[in-house]
């Protein structure tokens, strides 16, 4: 007796030891999920387990081909302004067109080229030296388009960005989008997520019309638009502005948005803009001293500081009365990108855990099922064999919750599914090698030479399955979205784990046992009568 523990002992190998390390592993960070502890990453439940938002969403693309008017306006400007051609009453008209008048007949083909190669989708028309800029039908199809488009993305940007488990937004029909957040359980909480995913966050920069501004409580909307001009309240005062309507950049020029702390310690938000706007910055900066620039975001003033000299490196503060969770929820907005059109909820309702609830008490039970069968199955047919099977099973289970705890993965009804799924891929493996070592045995050859040969003859055919599927599983999860990419992880997961468990585990075991395994007993250690091994 004593001498077989030693050569147990001595048997031991570095794949049981690797086996061994995975077991500990996967129970140790398995234990918050199977928990429910407070302490430890665990796995994020999806909408259909544990309930959430659900909203369908409607886009205002008219507001999209408003803007962008507006920013071929300001393109209008920069590029005259650039190419110094001298032009007057730049105005956005009634019916989505940009006007201005050339001062300078000499300035006319030289103004056409420039505007026909920078401006991409325009109608140009011109009555003397009054020329009008629109947008083609096909380019005003594209910027709808573009807007739901762009819509889906900066949403979901958003979401992902707000810290999110695989939330789902997708275009639904035509013009419609789907959004999906699960474990939302507060009004307060579902109120944030609703002003986040509608926040527009259109950040312009505003010239102050210091000539007129005096006059602007007392002047109409229509009176401002004649001088090419727009009225705008304060965000958080009854204070009005008159800006130029035709802002000197947008966020569509932005890189980055992060919260800071201004001298009082009030919450600001400091943002950067790229080479071309920085440029466009510095230069309205150094022809503007002494007057203002209003920094407007969504239509409303957050501040409009003096200009007392140039300003470069493209940074620029938004102040206001934030608090930090709004600070950080607008930052988020800014560097996802402004909604090129407004989004607003067509339905909306909350999904209740009780549908989690019994859907995960269905999949459990088809879990246990499947897995009681499978584990009764493999000890029945391959004796010892199976039990080893069944133990790297097990291990293979625990590896998959504690790699998808660890990753932070969302579980969904799907991702579930795909753990019933492996349970039965992880025995495949061992069924093509135990298949194998009993060819083997029933040639006659020893069973330590069967063991080695089988699990050599086995491993092309298992690698060659194996890698296969995991090619599906990635194309599932790169061109996927939300549970399909839930279930593509554990598929992933599971077949990585299974190559571990079901090859280099059970490898290490038989190794480990092989001082202990009798030539004449090839029925209990792998289910089967071999009178002629030897």
């Amino acid at each position: 007796m004593l001498q077989k523990r030693l050569s147990l002992v001595k048997s031991l190998n570095f794949r049981i030891i690797l086996f061994a390390f995975a077991f500990i592993f996967g129970v140790v960070f398995s234990i918050p999920s199977l928990t429910q502890s407070e302490s430890g990453k665990k796995i994020t439940l999806g909408l259909d387990l544990q309930g959430g938002l659900h909203m369908l969403l409607g886009v205002k693309s008219e507001i999209a081909i408003e803007s962008r008017i507006k920013s071929m306006a300001a393109s209008v400007k920069y590029l005259f302004d650039d190419a110094e051609i001298i032009f007057d009453s730049l105005r956005i008209l009634d019916g989505g067109k940009v006007t201005f008048e050339l001062l300078d007949s000499d300035d006319v083909e030289r103004a056409k080229t420039l505007l026909k190669k920078e401006l991409e989708g325009i109608v140009l028309e011109e009555n003397g030296l009054v020329f009008t800029v629109s947008m083609t039908p096909e380019e005003v199809t594209r910027t709808t388009q573009n807007a739901i488009l762009q819509a889906v993305d900066t949403i979901r940007n958003r979401l992902n960005e707000f810290g999110l488990a695989e939330p789902i937004v997708a275009k639904q029909g035509e013009d419609k989008i789907l959004v999906e957040v699960p474990g939302i359980k507060t009004q307060e909480d579902e109120q944030r997520i609703r002003e986040l995913i509608a926040r527009a966050a259109h950040l312009q920069l505003m010239a102050v019309d210091e000539e007129r501004n005096a006059r602007v409580n007392t002047m109409s909307n229509d009176e401002a638009k004649s001088f090419g001009d727009v009225i705008l309240s304060d965000v958080a005062s009854p204070e009005k502005y008159l800006l130029r309507a035709i802002p000197v950049l947008d966020g569509s020029m932005l890189t980055d948005a992060k919260v800071g702390f201004d001298e009082n310690n009030q919450p600001v938000i400091n943002f950067t803009l790229n080479g071309q706007g920085a440029r466009i910055f510095g230069d309205f900066t150094a022809v503007s001293v002494g007057k203002r620039m209003a920094v407007v975001l969504d239509n409303k003033v957050y501040s409009a500081p003096n200009i007392n000299e140039r300003i470069g490196g493209g940074r620029v503060q938004i102040s206001g009365s934030f608090t930090i969770a709004e600070a950080h929820d607008l930052a988020i907005a800014l560097r996802s990108g402004a909604l090129l059109a407004p989004v607003y909820v067509m339905e909306k309702r909350s999904v209740g855990p009780s549908l989690g609830a019994d859907s995960i008490k269905a999949s459990s039970i088809a879990l246990a099922s499947g897995l009681g069968l499978v584990v009764l199955f493999m000890i029945f047919y391959y004796g010892m064999a199976g039990m080893i099977a069944n133990i790297a099973l097990i291990v293979n289970l625990f590896l998959i919750l504690a790699t998808m705890s660890l990753v932070g993965a969302t579980l969904t009804l799907p991702g579930m599914a795909g753990i019933v799924l492996i349970v039965g891929m992880a025995v495949d493996a061992n069924v093509i090698i135990n298949e194998r070592i009993r060819e083997l045995l029933r040639e006659g050859k020893s069973i330590a030479k069967s063991i080695e040969d089988g699990y050599d003859n086995a491993f092309t055919a298992i690698w060659d399955a194996n890698v296969t599927t995991l090619i599906a599983a990635l194309m599932l999860y790169v061109y996927g979205t939300g549970a399909i990419k839930g279930f593509a992880i554990t598929m992933t997961i599971g077949i990585l784990a299974s190559m571990l468990t079901a090859i280099v585990g059970t490898h290490g075991i038989y190794q480990w046992l092989l001082p202990r395994m009798d030539k004449k007993k090839t029925l209990f250690w792998f289910g089967m009568r071999n009178e002629g091994a030897h």
